[in-house]
């Protein structure tokens, strides 16, 4: 069994945009309310994947596994998201939101090697690479839930921030790995703005950042 550290993956998702539903009436803020879209963007994935362990059959000690030459993933986005915004007053709003992005991203490569302790003991086995192959990794099934205090420009304009918990699902393969998949969670941050073009409907942009901790998939 191949285990292979995956820490610190990172999402910058910019210009998404977006149709919502918002019906503005008359309300001390007109953005209070709850609040439904869809949006489409671009994602842009940075990994960092750790060093792991090996049992390779004929060895008497565990091995160990690297990454390297590991490629970003960059791919389209597609987000189902609803929430509410509560007024504080008529300027200030704090918003309750959730996320979804259904279903697998594109994906990316990388080369995960298996290589031999320095032992004098394995002869000239000792720190050799025992195998090599390139595996690919995607994202699926992202989401986050966030408050997001906003600032009401005026009725048909609004600016606003997102703070908050967000998770995804990393898939990990190679010709000699059968798919397996991992559960990250972590922390993102973002702004965005929005802006009426009728009194039920708004478009949106947004930039987000999202960070992941580690977990440890198995590569068996």
């Amino acid at each position: 069994m191949k285990t292979v550290k995956i820490s610190a993956l990172v999402i910058a998702m910019a210009g998404s945009f977006a149709s919502g539903a918002n019906a503005q009436s008359a309300k001390v803020n007109p953005w209070e309310g709850a609040y439904g879209q869809v949006e489409v963007g671009y994602a842009t994935v940075t990994p960092t994947i750790n060093s792991g362990t090996a049992k390779v059959p004929g060895l008497p000690v565990t091995a160990n596994t690297t990454a390297s030459n590991v490629n970003n993933l960059n791919t389209g986005v597609a987000v189902l998201a609803l929430g509410y915004n509560f007024a504080v007053d008529k300027s200030w709003l704090v918003g309750l939101g959730a996320s979804y992005a259904p279903g697998a991203s594109s994906s990316a490569t990388g080369q995960l090697n298996v290589n031999a302790p320095v032992n004098p003991a394995l002869g000239p086995l000792s720190g050799r690479t025992l195998s090599s192959t390139v595996a690919s990794y995607q994202m699926k099934n992202s989401y986050s839930i966030t408050i997001n205090p906003g600032y009401a420009i005026d009725k048909d304009k609004m600016a606003y921030m997102m703070l908050g918990y967000a998770g995804t699902t990393v898939g990990l393969s190679s010709p000699v790995i059968a798919y397996n998949t991992v559960n990250l969670t972590g922390y993102t941050v973002g702004l965005g703005y929005k802006q009426m073009v009728t009194n039920s409907l708004y478009m949106l942009g947004e930039v987000k950042y999202a960070s992941f901790g580690q977990a440890t998939a198995s590569t068996t």
